[in-house]
This record gives structure tokens, C-alpha cells and sequence, in this order.
């Protein structure tokens, strides 16, 4: 396997705990809430520091307004009990950015005012909410306009269930006026699902799904949106079943296809993208399996939910975190499952480093982001529990490398480039990553894709928009936020 090999000493990651700085939130409730609890992280009111909006469960959905300085104060939110994650996403093209509130019950979409104020959009946008247990989402733009995939979980309504009662998922396309909903079928109680290129460079629609459920016949699958199909074995799409809670994707190779992250019971399965247009599973020598908790003596496999690359010391190696934590009381998992960082070594494999960073906290955590909160260059850290409040993290590592953090805009309906990608060359490395929506678990981010620079001062940007075209910015200096357009 190919690696990247950044020209910078590895600094040690280390963050400081802040949760004290956020409103008292909890993801709260019964067995419907055993799964979700995301988080979504975005500007909402165009004051360049991200704000935070909360799933509650049975408790409200909070939206926390960043006030600088790691501060955040609740601010004002329609009442929405029942949620289970939040995707952020320009869904009308005003430019203002929205919110796909999923839930047990009727869907949201919450239409922003620039300002941080919502309001739901489901009847001026005809989009059709449901009455699903919804825990993913992801969003694409074709010619014709917007997609919406919605990951359903079990039919509550299924008298047999919930065991082989999973629920079919939906598309949501725009057809210019309103949304068109369409059955997509068969549903496998999707957890994370991701449009984004896979190993081919297609997009299209991945679907992680939880065997507990499903039981037997169910699997991972991949949607093909154009000829509106499932990829099976003639296409070369392996079956792969596990416990699936979450999706990441980035190409850490450097070869610019990019990698899948599947959090599971147990293994954490990564799949390395191959020249062939095909996975393979990455060797237990990669270290990112992390199937068992790394400190204390319970021997149960770990419970892997939402993950997520980021380069948290900024040397040019993207590394992983992973949110873990019990579903309940399941006696075969481990009770204390503390949450996973793996580091980036040298080499290209990956090294637990939580307890020294200050992150390996043991409650039942579920959704988490990686994002510059204060704007200091470094990636911090929000971590999403059940029945345990909402953690916030500063990046406070020493000596970290310089970074780019560089967002898109274009005009059309698909202002922020969803499908674009964004290659930054700094020195001898290369890295790539996509502009998404959706994957994680039950949240995801719409803001600047962050780069870690290692010690080069500058870089070249080369961007491939969504329809095609290609632009190219030389000599950028490090360290700086850039907004950039076609």
C-alpha cells in the first residue's frame, strides 16, 4: 500500500476538554434512540465560526451559536422532539445553508435564514417527510437538479418484528417545482449512508446497514442513481455484512481515490480503493481495526458508531477518530468502551492516541465532529453521548504544521459544489478530498475542507468542479481560510 510521507516531525495531539462551554444537552430516550444522536456542524448566521445543532431523542433538537473563544449559547429552534441526526446542506440554492433534521416520526427540513433562524420547508419544498425511523442521509445534485437519500431503520409498524422488519429507504428527487419521493427497496436497516465517487469515480450511493436487524440476506450495498440499480457480484461488489453504525471516506494512499471507513461491532472494516475500480480489505497491520477497547481490562469487542478523518496535528497524514460506546446493556460488547484516535504514523499505519490527547472518555458516545471551532488553524473535536451530555474538545497540540482550510461556491442550485473535488499539493504530497453530504453517523458538516500542510508554506489548489471544469490557483499561501469559485 501506497503512503504518504509528510516532510514534518509528528507533533503530539493534545486537546483540552471545554464541554463546560456548551448549553446542557443530552440524547435522551427509549429503544428507538439506542441508535443516532449526530450532530451537524455549520455558520449559520455567516460570522465564519461554526455552530452546532443537536439531535435530542426524546429530548428537544439545541442549536448551539458559536460565540467565540470555544463559547456556544443555545440559541432559538422550532421544538422537535423525537430527532435522531442533522445533516446541513443548501437544499432551496439561496445561498443560506438548511437542515435536514432526520427523526422517529415526520423528517424535517428546516430551511435557514442566514441568521440562524429555521423554519420547516416540508410543505413550500414538497418534501415528504415520513413516518419512518430515519437515521441517514445524503444529498447529490445531477442535471436535473437534487437528490435526497433517506436511511431508514426498522418498521416500527411491522407486527413481526423488529427482527427481518427493516424499512425501505426513499429518494427524494427535484423535478423544478417539488420533491418526488420513490421507494428504494430493498432496505437493509440502513445507519450511514453517503453519496460520494467510489473506487471507479462514480458517484454513487452507499448504504451501511445493521445486521441485527436484517438477520440473514441483508448486506452492505452501493446504488448505482443512473440506471437505478443495486451493484452486485457481476459489477465486482463484494458482499460484506456487519453490524454497520457509520461511513467516512478519504483517500489516505495518495493516489486520490478515496478509502472507506465502516464502523461495526467489533472489526472496524476500512476498504482500500484499488486501481481496478474495486475494495479490498485493509491488513490488520494498518492498525485501524480497532476492534476492542484500548484501555481497562474488558475483553468485549468495541462498538464502533460514527468516524471521521481529519488532520488533527496538521503533518499532511489525515487521521481517524471513531465514537464508541454500547448500544445499552448488550452483555457481549464492552461496557467501557472508550472512544478511538488513531494517528497517522510516518509509515502510512495508524497509532491509538486517545488517552494522550485527552479524548478516550467511556460513555456511550454516538455522533462526534472534527472542525476548526475558533478558527486557530487546528481541528477540535464535539462528541455526541446517550444519556450522557455533549463533549466539546479544543485542539490545543503544540507545534502543529501549517494547513489550508478552503471552501466552495458556485452559482446554480448546487451553491456549495456538493461533488466537487478539491486537491491541494504542498511539497512532494498530494491530497485529495470530495465535498459530500451525508456518511458519518446520524450528522455530518457543511463548511471549509481542512488541510494539514506538514511544513510547507505554501501550496497548489486544483479544483474539479461538479460539471466538469477544472481550476487552478499556484503559490497559495498557508495558513489562511480561502473561499474560492469557478
Amino acid at each position: 500500500m501506497a503512503c504518504l510521507l509528510a516532510p514534518t516531525a509528528q507533533a503530539e495531539v493534545l486537546f483540552e476538554d471545554l464541554s463546560a462551554n456548551l448549553p446542557h444537552h443530552v440524547y435522551s430516550g427509549g429503544w428507538e434512540h439506542f441508535v443516532g444522536g449526530g450532530v451537524a456542524v455549520f455558520d449559520c448566521n455567516g460570522d465564519a465560526l461554526p455552530d452546532l445543532l443537536a439531535a435530542g431523542g426524546e429530548s428537544p433538537a439545541v442549536l448551539m451559536i458559536n460565540q467565540g473563544g470555544m463559547r456556544f449559547e443555545a440559541g432559538p429552534l422550532p421544538r422537535f422532539t423525537g430527532s435522531t441526526g442533522a445533516y446541513p446542506l443548501d437544499a432551496d440554492g439561496d445561498g443560506h445553508l438548511d437542515v435536514m433534521l432526520l427523526r422517529v416520526g415526520e423528517n424535517q427540513l428546516l430551511r435557514g435564514d442566514g441568521a440562524c433562524g429555521f423554519s420547516s420547508a416540508n410543505a413550500d419544498l414538497g418534501f415528504e417527510g415520513g413516518d419512518a425511523w430515519s437515521t441517514g442521509f445524503s444529498a447529490t445534485w445531477t442535471g436535473d437538479g437534487a437528490v435526497f437519500a433517506i436511511g431508514n431503520y426498522v418498521d416500527r409498524k411491522d407486527p413481526d418484528g423488529p427482527f427481518e422488519a427493516c424499512d425501505d429507504n426513499s429518494l427524494h428527487r427535484w423535478n423544478g417545482q417539488h420533491f418526488v419521493a420513490e421507494p428504494l427497496s430493498p432496505g437493509f436497516c440502513a445507519l450511514s449512508i453517503l453519496f460520494a465517487r467510489d473506487a471507479t469515480g462514480e458517484t454513487r450511493l452507499r448504504l451501511s446497514n445493521d445486521r441485527h436487524y436484517y438477520v440473514r440476506d441483508g448486506a452492505e450495498q452501493m446504488y448505482d442513481l443512473s440506471a437505478r440499480r443495486f451493484l452486485g457480484p457481476e459489477d465486482g461488489w463484494e458482499t460484506v455484512r456487519l453490524w454497520g453504525m457509520g461511513i467516512a471516506s478519504r483517500d489516505i494512499t495518495g493516489d486520490g481515490r478515496a478509502e472507506v471507513m465502516l464502523t461495526s461491532m467489533g472489526d472496524q472494516l476500512m476498504q482500500i480503493a484499488g486501481d481496478d475500480g474495486l475494495y479490498s480489505r485493509a491488513p490488520y497491520s494498518l492498525g485501524t481495526y480497532a476492534q476492542r477497547p484500548h484501555v481497562g481490562d474488558d475483553g468485549r469487542p468495541s462498538t464502533g458508531w460514527h468516524a471521521e478523518f481529519g488532520d488533527v496535528n496538521n503533518d499532511a497524514r489525515p487521521d481517524l477518530f471513531i465514537a464508541k460506546g454500547n448500544v445499552d446493556q448488550m452483555p457481549g460488547l464492552a461496557m467501557e468502551d472508550p472512544n478511538t484516535l488513531l494517528i497517522q504514523q510516518p509509515d502510512g499505519t495508524f497509532a491509538e492516541r486517545s488517552v494522550e490527547a485527552g479524548v478516550a472518555t467511556v460513555a456511550r458516545s454516538r455522533g462526534a465532529a472534527l472542525a476548526d471551532l475558533d478558527g486557530d488553524g487546528r481541528l477540535d473535536l464535539v462528541v455526541m453521548n446517550r444519556r450522557a451530555p455533549i463533549e466539546l474538545y479544543r485542539n490545543v497540540t503544540p507545534e502543529t504544521g501549517h494547513w489550508l482550510a478552503i471552501e466552495l461556491r458556485m452559482e446554480g442550485a448546487n451553491t456549495r459544489a456538493v461533488g466537487a473535488l478539491l486537491e491541494v499539493t504542498a511539497g512532494d504530497v498530494s491530497q485529495v478530498q470530495e465535498v459530500t453530504v451525508g456518511g458519518g453517523h446520524a450528522g455530518g458538516q457543511a463548511g471549509p475542507l481542512h488541510f494539514g500542510l506538514g511544513e510547507a508554506e505554501s501550496a497548489q489548489i486544483r479544483v474539479i468542479w461538479p460539471d466538469g471544469r477544472v481550476t487552478s490557483h499556484t503559490d497559495v499561501a498557508a495558513n489562511q481560510h480561502l473561499t474560492l469559485g469557478p
